[in-house]
């Protein structure tokens, strides 16, 4: 069972693509979302096997959507634009619809998702999210602004919300601190205090209770968490 998203801002083109995947016995059409950033947030809690692209979205591209993408799901690009065919290749995807297409060519496309994928039975999935960004975009007033994970320092928490610290400036998002521990790569960040998660790549020293990123910024180590942090990262 091939578990999909569609990721395309125009209804037409919307109605479909659920209708030919209604017509697959082997799919599932978990979500539509009119833009990547939607999907995105959808992505850092559920797994899905294809990602059906548009090119041109509002917000971000759906080629700036694929850079974003480090776990990259398969995805098939689906735009009434052919020029873009070449770039997209660059970033690995299954393939390219030009709109409008027929049945027989989204058959066709489908076909070229991994027999593993296709042949998955309903409920073998693993309960763990794979999907890990390298590029995060936060809300600020009407925008949405990049920030590299390899340049976040730390996040902490406030009553209900989260600040983002990189080296240049602080970001205030509001995403728990529970949703960062879940989203970031946990091979590079850990939560060190009830309220602090550190990018371990990033630690300059560790000097008692405290973590150093520079001369200055330093982040407490709390109690219940030291003994794991000192194993994991210090022995």
């Amino acid at each position: 069972m091939i578990r999909c998203i569609i990721i395309e801002d125009q209804p037409p083109a919307q109605r479909v693509l659920q209708k030919f995947i209604g017509d697959m016995e082997n799919m599932e059409l978990k979500a539509t979302f009119t833009d990547a950033l939607k999907a995105m947030d959808f992505l850092y809690s559920e797994t899905i096997d294809l990602i059906f692209l548009d090119i041109h979205l509002p917000k971000i591209s759906g080629i700036e959507f694929l850079k974003a993408l480090p776990n990259k799901p398969n995805v098939i690009l689906t735009t009434a634009f052919s020029e873009y065919a070449l770039e997209s290749y660059e970033y690995h995807v299954l393939d390219y619809l030009l709109k409008p297409f027929s049945f027989e060519r989204f058959v066709k496309a489908i076909s070229k998702v991994p027999v593993a994928i296709r042949d998955k039975k309903i409920g073998s999935t693993t309960k763990e999210n794979n999907f890990s960004p390298e590029i995060l975009f936060i809300k600020s007033g009407r925008d949405h602004l990049k920030i590299l994970v390899e340049d976040i320092l730390y996040i902490q928490s406030g009553a209900d919300y989260t600040e983002i610290f990189t080296s240049k400036k602080k970001h205030l998002t509001s995403f728990s601190l529970k949703h960062w521990l879940q989203t970031l790569p946990i091979a590079q960040f850990t939560q060190v205090h009830k309220s602090y998660i550190v990018n371990t790549r990033k630690i300059l020293k560790v000097s008692g209770n405290s973590i150093f990123f520079d001369t200055e910024t330093l982040v407490p180590i709390g109690r219940a968490f030291k003994e794991e942090f000192v194993d994991e990262y210090l022995n």
